[in-house]
């Protein structure tokens, strides 16, 4: 996500027509806010909202979502809210507003800016699993039947675990039911029509917010968006694999013209393919702790890096790992024990693998489409984490379906490692609204330091003007030096 910290936990991972009834369920309009002080955030309000478990069956249990406020810095001029979403699936809105993400000054200025946790995250009622599930060794890339086999016990095991502790709210993740909340929030907020900024997995909820309630819309920027239309595990892996080599080439065009670059004047196409070839004999190892470098570590390695982009660091790691010296990199992060990013991709998502032989299928295919990377470390734990996944699919992949719905700003970074461009230009074309192409790098275009961008996005959330169609924002250079420290498990979307 942009600007905000984001983990994929690298030890576990990662339609119908809508129905009448869904259709028909107001929001709740006494739902209210009481807005108190955050007592960890200064200058923040907090509260929550209280939505049900299940909308098709309201009755059956409800479950709390937790919002933090920032107010707008000049009352006089306030037009409303925005609600904000940085993604994951996890990613916690309220957090990412108590530490400091936000949107221009312009727009803080005329909106309260509102960031909320999606149902089963953070300071609501949390999707929670066993630790002992969570920790267990288990084969990430499967290399026979029996593994395979063990990778969808595994799963199946970690999501029995979310049932037992969790409850009924742990097969009720998916974001069709967060986008029904969302407008329980824009009732309680007091607003008559949502204002909203979506980044990366923020965008499907932004998008199907749009087909439940298109006359609830005021204006909705969509950045980096989710493509829900990917329909196979295949078409999941292949997409984001062929994203992945794009940008290492663009890391490797940086690295050729930029002097301060570790690997500069080396064949940095060259040097990669070879550690992938020493990763696979598993002859790899982490030169500072001794760890073992797996294949699949070293593309999480590689994609983490592209975010920012943090290209620096990722050269100083490729060196490091050739010269036997220091790495730079952390390889893992502590798990947390919410855990709730299977529990809503595979709530989302319907991408069935049936054996070994299919897997590695893919994993080949992905390797002739990268040479260099090999596969989308993200890529693969999506489609991975949910072999054996206990719980059904009840927000499978469609093409969406906006109809009566004022016009939305679809953003997206021209090289972008976690959501690909063609994504968003796909998402473009099947809702017939308008794209705002980023030519530069990494994963979110509005936190790209593009002047163009975010005069755009704010024209647009201030006054509902539209950039022309086919606008392109040039490119912001990269900093050559990386300004904050960046793991490798911080991928996701």
């Amino acid at each position: 996500m942009a600007g905000v910290r984001k983990r994929l936990v690298t030890a576990a991972a990662v339609t119908a027509v809508l129905g009448s009834l869904l259709a028909a369920t107001p929001a709740s309009a006494a739902e209210s806010v009481d807005w108190q002080p955050c007592a960890d955030a200064p200058g923040v309000d907090c509260g929550t909202v209280t939505v049900p478990v299940d909308w098709a069956h309201p009755d059956r249990g409800t479950t709390s979502v937790a919002l933090a406020r920032r107010k707008a810095t000049d009352p006089q001029a306030r037009i409303g809210s925005v609600l904000m979403d940085p993604g994951g699936p996890g990613g916690s809105g309220t957090e990412a507003v108590k530490t400091g993400w936000s949107l221009s000054p312009e727009v803080t200025r005329r909106f309260d800016t509102v960031g909320f946790d999606p149902r089963g995250v953070g300071a609501g009622t949390q999707i929670k699993c066993g630790l002992e599930e969570l920790i267990a060794d288990y084969p990430q890339v499967p290399r026979n039947q029996d593994e395979f086999e063990q990778l969808a016990a595994h799963n199946r095991k970690l999501g029995e675990s979310c049932n037992r502790l969790t409850g009924p709210l742990a097969e009720f993740g998916d974001t069709k039911s967060v986008a029904r909340d969302m407008d329980v929030i824009r009732g309680a907020l007091g607003e008559a029509k949502l204002t909203y900024y979506g980044v990366s997995y923020g965008t499907l909820m932004g998008q199907q917010y749009a087909e439940l309630f298109p006359d609830k819309v005021r204006a909705l920027v969509l950045d980096s968006n989710m493509d829900h239309s990917q329909f196979t595990a295949w078409d999941f892996i292949r997409s984001e694999t062929q994203s992945a080599q794009a940008e290492f080439g663009e890391f490797a065009a940086w690295c050729d013209r930029t002097p301060s670059c570790a690997l500069h004047g080396r064949d940095v196409s060259k040097l990669t393919r070879d550690l992938q070839d020493k990763a696979a004999r598993g002859e790899l190892t982490d030169p500072r702790s001794g760890e073992p470098v797996t294949p699949l570590t070293l593309a999480s390695i590689i994609h983490s890096n592209f975010y920012g982009p943090s290209w620096d660091r990722l050269a100083s790691a490729l060196k490091s790992f050739v010269d036997g010296t220091g790495a730079s990199t952390r390889l893992r992060e502590d798990i947390p024990v919410n855990y709730v990013l299977p529990a809503v991709l595979c709530d989302d998502w319907r991408l069935p693998v049936h054996n070994f032989a299919e897997l590695e299928t893919y994993r080949r295919g992905a390797a002739v489409l990268a040479p260099d990377v090999k596969i989308s470390a993200l890529g693969w734990a999506t489609v991975t984490s949910c072999i054996g996944w206990p719980n059904r699919t009840s927000n499978p992949q469609r093409v969406p379906q906006i109809h009566g719905a004022p016009p939305l700003l679809l953003l997206s970074s021209r090289h972008d490692p976690a959501t690909p461009y063609a994504w968003s230009q796909a998402v473009a074309r099947q809702t017939g609204n308008t794209l705002l192409t980023y030519d530069g790098w990494g994963h979110g275009a509005y936190a790209k330091n593009s002047t163009c961008v975010t005069k755009a996005a704010d024209d647009y959330l201030i006054t509902g003007k539209l950039p022309a169609p086919g606008t392109h924002c040039a490119a912001v250079e990269p900093p050559a030096t990386s300004l904050a420290a960046q793991s490798p498990s911080t991928i996701g979307f």
